[in-house]
């Protein structure tokens, strides 16, 4: 382990109703008088998910019995660089207690984005907030789209992207009126595509098409979640740069619909992930068993077209 790096195991526990576990940094440590998720550095030797079962047992008196990796931060500080280990715990036994005397709090998910984090923690606080699943509506005529967004919405997929170059200006307008009235009752993110809106700012949630984004050099005014489509490094470097929430990597696997395409296979996917800071969904030929292939290549989940449409 080098000595010029900080190496941490960091848990985002949740309970039963959903809420998070954050802790508070007193003011004598680094980055103290803010708030985090519980963790600590790793030992010699030590891998990460061992300093999560350690430091978790020490710090809270829980006991983990199931986590997986939920994404992996490099952030260099002007005093310190770290690498933060991510870790989203799905079960644990044991009642939580502050052995170390530190403040803890059970928030709801939707409130993380008030608590004041550690620069470092940005991406976390997103990549909680995301789903696993990311569907991407596809060009069709409107009664289509209608009956496609809601299979989405029954198959409890919470993040979508809505794109319809073919439509008309008219029925571009009845889509994008009837998908925001089923995402809010349904309590889904609804994206939507910068070729339909380039310039809009009254957009709440905007997905940017890589040319769009390679356009740009600061993100976009919008309310709400800012998101892109990448290729190569160069994208994904840039789509950081100006602080996109998201983005989706593609093609991963080849795809019927972009045949020519060279698909970047698992070991490239996970190479480009490791290399930014951001939430990623691998897009292209994704099928639900390749979830847990995207978990484990350091994806924050799948995207498709079809993929969620059983």
């Amino acid at each position: 382990m080098s000595r010029e790096e900080l190496q941490v195991a960091v848990g985002v526990v949740s309970n039963a109703q959903g809420e998070i576990l954050i802790a508070y940094r007193p003011e004598s440590v680094h980055q103290g008088n803010r708030w985090e998720f519980p963790g600590g550095k790793l030992e010699l030797g030590e891998t990460a998910e061992a300093a999560l079962i350690r430091e978790l047992n020490e710090e809270l008196g829980l006991t983990v019995k199931r986590a997986r990796l939920l994404i992996a931060i490099n952030h260099q500080y002007s005093d310190l660089r770290v690498k933060l280990w991510v870790w989203k715990v799905d079960e644990f036994v044991g009642l939580v207690c502050s052995n170390e005397g530190q403040v803890i709090r059970w928030v709801p998910v939707e409130t993380l984005k008030h608590y004041s984090f550690p620069a470092a923690n940005n991406a976390i606080v997103n990549a909680i907030q995301l789903p696993s699943r990311y569907a991407i509506m596809g060009d069709d005529d409107l009664l289509a789209l209608q009956r496609t967004l809601i299979r989405f919405v029954e198959n409890d997929v919470k993040l979508i992207q809505l794109r319809m170059k073919l439509l008309s200006t008219a029925d571009m307008q009845k889509m994008l009126e009837f998908a925001t009235l089923v995402c809010k009752e349904n309590k889904v993110i609804l994206m939507v595509n910068s070729d339909l809106c380039v310039g809009d700012t009254s957009v709440a949630n905007l997905h940017l098409t890589s040319k769009d984004l390679m356009a740009i050099n600061q993100r976009p005014k919008v309310t709400g979640w800012v998101a892109a489509s990448c290729h190569n490094y160069r994208e994904l470097q840039h789509a950081e740069a100006i602080g996109v929430d998201f983005v989706v990597l593609a093609p991963v696997n080849r795809t019927a619909t972009h045949p020519d395409a060279k698909p970047l296979g698992w070991e490239r996917f996970q190479r480009l992930v490791a290399q930014v800071n951001i939430p990623v969904y691998a897009l292209g030929g994704m099928m639900d068993p390749d979830l847990s292939l995207a978990y484990e290549n350091g994806g924050q989940g799948i995207a498709g077209m079809r993929t969620f449409l059983y």
